[in-house]
């Protein structure tokens, strides 16, 4: 008979492949598809014995590392889009003495529609 112990860790194994493969691929869907079987998986091992869980621990820290990155790069571009709308709506300029003045934009333009 098969150990449920061993079950539960090929099946977070699994999980972890399937959790790398989804941050690679930049599919945040399927990223937040796998919490809940993550969550049930962690309960059923968290009286699992230390010895075999180490491939998994290190799985599970490559795994935060991307998604580290996945987020460092998200508030990068959130960043950026930020800056861009600013720079839409003022220009900043310094005059000869280094002083710093702000000119407003122009009002944005409005789409006519005719009937």
């Amino acid at each position: 008979m098969t150990d449920p112990k061993q079950i539960a860790c090929d099946a977070f194994d699994d999980l972890l492949d399937r959790e790398r493969a989804a941050l690679l691929a930049g599919d945040f869907d399927t990223l937040s598809r796998l919490i809940d079987e993550k969550e049930h998986l962690l309960g059923t091992l968290s009286d699992a014995s230390p010895d075999g869980l180490d491939s998994l621990q290190t799985k599970a820290a490559r795994n935060q590392e991307l998604l580290n990155s996945a987020l460092d790069g998200i508030r990068a571009v959130a960043n950026r889009l930020e800056a861009l709308r600013e720079v839409r709506g003022t220009l900043n300029t310094y005059d000869r003495s280094g002083k710093r003045q702000s000119i407003e934009g122009l009002a944005r333009p409005r789409i006519e529609r005719r009937a």
